[in-house]
């Protein structure tokens, strides 16, 4: 037996419980429970799509504000920090206290915060809307994940919900630009925020009639130590990331690093003592319950990172308006759907440590393509790359979700759905503060100014492509032509040279699922730690 199948067995997790797609005798789900999973639709499509639809609100923000390319970043960055710091805490609250109540409760957060972004007077404001926005995204995101996990108790069902639930964050984030594009196209950039509104407005009404509460029947105490450890944990560390990735002073990413290890040691040396952890850090002894977390991080983060450049290159060198961009990227939606539905039955056939690298790959590709092919690339070769990249992550979403949930029982689905959504934050948090990073020093490196641009203006066109056109309106014909033409090949220069180092992390991540998801020596049982703590 491998050491890895030992620490399992210890810790109370089946070593075996990832590696199968049994049939379970449980009673499959009534109508009702259908009826559910389409409420608890409502957030994910929201949650999600608040992750990408500022990518096409972008440059009018930057215009709009004047920001700096570090704020943009700050802006864009600072809800899925947020989120990715709460979820574990959220998490295990909705585990104790009911997941259908946190559930309410951060949809009537989310709305407010949504109207506050809509109007923000400053970028400031904005900024603090959107961290506002991750604190009740927090309390979102797991509750849907571990309703979903305690309503579906067949396997097989519920492999079909998570996969409803993965293609329905998935199209969110794709979503995310063309609704943005059609809202932009009649209105401000504020109009994006507001669409939650009447969405959450409609949830909040049907949730108590149909979603049945949930909860741990044992919870033990609340772990409010353990609670500030996490965030201590997870901010930190993301931030860190994010501060190295765009350059800033090393003293200050090295210290939040440790800071973040630190806290993260003593959460684990703390959950390692507790009779009742928030969160079994065992089941990360799990070969491929730390795969399928890795899976989803590095998926999103293949998606995020994909929408953040091509938004503006489709707006901003090809001179499409919002709604046309959004409409280049359609298919590419529409076919992250299919592929989040369609590998449901090749997943009762085909093992996770093959499909899951596949579908890896395909992201790959995509990302290839655009760094071989894609510079001063036509929006029909972009759509093209899009559809591919979407068959990677939808895929691939869909499997590891199932394999994270089937590792637990279904009194903890709260804490196993919040490690879930923090590597989807964390993924989109490294989506944007790694790619965009790289992107923006690639493109600050090429940009050649022309003569005559005041301090202001050299500023301003260097920081962001979007502040580089909109000086370029205050020149004269020559200089304008000059300056956006220099900013164009440098940006597509930017996106090359960050798409070959993309494409390469995903060909790493596929190696890595196909290590981490195939089977073990324990062999391939057929009974999930979850039906056995059931029975």
């Amino acid at each position: 037996m491998t050491t890895t199948s030992s620490s399992a067995r210890r810790s109370g997790v089946n070593p075996r419980a990832v590696q199968s797609s049994p049939r379970t005798t449980a009673p499959g789900a009534d109508r009702r429970a259908w009826f559910s999973l389409a409420v608890l639709m409502l957030p994910v499509l929201l949650v999600s799509v608040d992750n990408t639809v500022l990518s096409f609100a972008l440059p009018e923000i930057s215009r709009h504000f004047a920001t700096s390319g570090t704020m943009l970043l700050w802006i864009v960055d600072s809800y899925p920090l947020v989120l990715a710091g709460l979820l574990v805490a959220m998490g295990s609250f909705g585990d104790r206290f009911g997941r259908r109540r946190m559930l309410m409760i951060g949809a009537a957060g989310f709305a407010l915060f949504s109207v506050a972004a809509a109007f923000a007077p400053t970028a400031g404001h904005l900024l603090a809307s959107r961290v506002g926005l991750g604190v009740f995204g927090a309390m979102l995101m797991p509750s849907t994940l571990s309703l979903i996990r305690n309503i579906f108790t067949d396997r097989n069902q519920r492999r079909i919900a998570i996969a409803v639930w993965a293609a329905g964050f998935s199209a969110g984030a794709a979503l995310g630009p063309l609704l943005g594009g059609i809202l932009l196209e009649h209105f401000w950039w504020g109009s994006v925020f507001l669409l939650a509104v009447p969405v959450l407005a409609l949830m909040l009404a049907l949730t108590p009639a149909i979603v049945p509460e949930s909860r741990d029947a044992n919870p033990g105490q609340v772990d409010y130590a353990g609670i500030i450890l996490s965030v201590a944990t997870m901010l930190p560390i993301v931030y860190a990331i994010k501060d190295f990735a765009k350059g800033g002073p090393l003293l200050v990413s090295v210290t939040a690093a440790f800071i973040g290890i630190a806290a993260g040691t003593a959460f684990v040396t703390r959950q390692l003592q507790r009779r009742d952890p928030m969160l079994d850090v065992r089941l990360f002894t799990v070969r491929a319950f730390s795969g399928a977390v890795l899976v989803n991080l590095l998926a999103i983060f293949s998606l995020v990172g994909f929408l953040f450049f091509v938004s503006q290159h489709l707006q901003l060198v090809l001179g499409y308006s919002p709604l046309d961009a959004g409409l280049v990227l359609l298919p590419g939606l529409l076919v992250t759907i299919i592929a989040g539905l369609a590998v449901v039955p090749l997943a009762r056939r085909v093992p996770p440590h093959v499909v899951v690298p596949v579908s890896l790959l395909f992201s790959a590709v995509a990302y290839a393509m655009i760094s071989l092919l894609g510079e001063g690339g036509s929006a029909t070769f972009l759509m093209v790359a899009f559809v591919v990249l979407g068959i990677g992550v939808g895929a691939s979403e869909t499997v590891s979700n199932d394999l994270i949930l089937s590792t637990v029982p279904a009194a903890k689905a709260g804490a196993a759905s919040a490690v879930s959504e923090t590597a989807y934050e964390v993924g989109s948090v490294l989506g944007t503060a790694v790619l965009g990073s790289i992107l923006l020093a690639s493109y600050q490196r090429d940009l050649l100014l022309p003569a005559g641009l005041s301090s202001a203006q050299a500023e301003s066109a260097t920081e962001t492509l979007g502040g580089a056109v909109e000086v370029a309106t205050q020149l004269g014909a020559t200089g304008a032509s000059a300056l956006r033409d220099s900013a164009f090949h440098a940006f597509d220069s930017g996106v090359a040279v960050t798409s070959g180092i993309a494409a390469l992390l995903m060909v790493g991540a596929a190696v890595l699922a196909a290590w981490s998801l195939r089977p073990s020596d324990a062999g391939s049982g057929s009974t999930t730690t979850a039906e056995a703590a059931g029975r």
